[in-house]
């Protein structure tokens, strides 16, 4: 399967926070030919296991984090009827839900419903001025409300119902891109590492509730006790009307994150291979947190010295979210040059904090 249509069809699998299993079966089957070996941990982490070519004996063990959930909606209260109340698992901006196509996701079966709100006719001058807050919408599945009680449960997921699109000029537009894309950035690393020595192992992790919290980074991290740790994420590309230092450009190439939180010697190591591939890279200044996978992993044990590798994306948490897929493989084909060049000494270095 090309790269491109792996992004495709990865970010049309449904995967809520907690809820990852379709997305990890997927990945695992979709890269089974990439890696030495894969597994689930006990708490729905995928680890993709490619050993170094040296054949080297407790190499050193590079850890790459890309989550695998989407924000989500989560059954709350059944209305008489049968309407269905909501409340988010992620971060969703209710101004985009109105009208949106939806899958109730129940033990039953898979559900299609609407997200309604009273109409604009029946609304007050105030109420028409203002976005419908989450509290007033609803889903409604179409069905009698003693079925509904019957086939749908509180707790149950409900993801967006939408199909992502190649357009023009290598865009894609879709559901879930955050954090699918980074989910394929990997597996272009993982392809692009079948024509590379190395000398580290690498670990490469689909990792879990990424939208409340980063808990599977730090729980795999912690498993796995990496000497170097790489997450991949999203970040805000440029929009109309959003100040040009806080987006980055689509098509711009892999966007390499600067700060407090980042580990100068891996900053730096990405830096001068990209210069050297004649590769255009961008820069994020993160002033404290970075909000990626990053944070958790970069304080396990005696701590992890990490970086972060972003792709980046328009009209983040909506249906809509948008990317370019040259950025795409442009962060896999970095990342895969950054692990082809880490050796033991790289990794002793590191303890060194300050350049040389």
């Amino acid at each position: 399967m090309r790269s491109k249509e792996f992004l495709l069809k990865i970010a049309n699998v449904p995967g809520g926070s907690g809820a990852e299993e379709h997305v990890g079966a997927f990945l695992i089957e979709q890269t089974k030919d990439l890696v030495t070996e894969s597994y689930r941990d006990r708490v729905g982490n995928v680890v993709l296991v490619k050993k170094n070519t040296k054949n080297i004996a407790n190499p050193p063990k590079i850890m790459v984090a890309t989550h695998m959930d989407e924000i989500t909606l989560m059954v709350s209260f059944i209305e008489p009827g049968g309407f269905l109340r909501v409340s988010q698992v992620g971060g969703f901006d209710p101004r985009t839900l109105l009208a949106q196509e939806v899958v109730v996701h129940s033990r039953s079966g898979d559900y299609l419903g609407v997200i309604g709100a009273k109409p604009p006719h029946l609304s007050t001058p105030e109420e028409r001025k203002k976005a419908v807050p989450l509290d007033d919408l609803f889903i409604d599945v179409g069905m009698p409300e003693a079925l509904v009680k019957e086939k749908i449960s509180l707790g149950d997921r409900v993801t967006l119902h939408r199909q992502a699109q190649e357009l023009l000029h290598d865009r894609i537009a879709g559901k879930a891109m955050d954090n699918r894309a980074s989910i394929a950035a990997m597996r272009v690393c993982l392809e692009e590492l079948q024509q590379r020595e190395t000398m580290v192992d690498v670990y490469g992790v689909g990792t879990i509730s990424e939208e409340i919290g980063s808990l599977g980074a730090q729980m795999s991290a912690y498993s796995i006790h990496p000497d170097i740790a790489v997450a991949i994420d999203v970040c805000h590309g440029e929009t109309p009307g959003v100040a040009s230092d806080l987006v980055q450009k689509l098509g711009g190439g892999p966007v390499i994150a600067l700060g407090p939180n980042i580990h100068p010697k891996l900053y730096q190591r990405f830096k001068e291979l990209a210069k050297n591939l004649a590769m255009d890279v961008q820069l994020e200044l993160t002033q404290a947190v970075t909000s990626t996978d990053a944070d958790p992993v970069q304080v396990v044990k005696e701590g992890i010295p990490t970086a972060l590798l972003s792709i980046p994306l328009r009209y983040m948490h909506t249906c809509v979210e948008m990317l370019d897929f040259q950025d795409v493989e442009q962060v896999g084909k970095l990342l895969a040059h950054f692990i082809a060049s880490i050796d033991e000494k790289f990794v002793e270095g590191l303890s060194c904090y300050l350049n040389d």
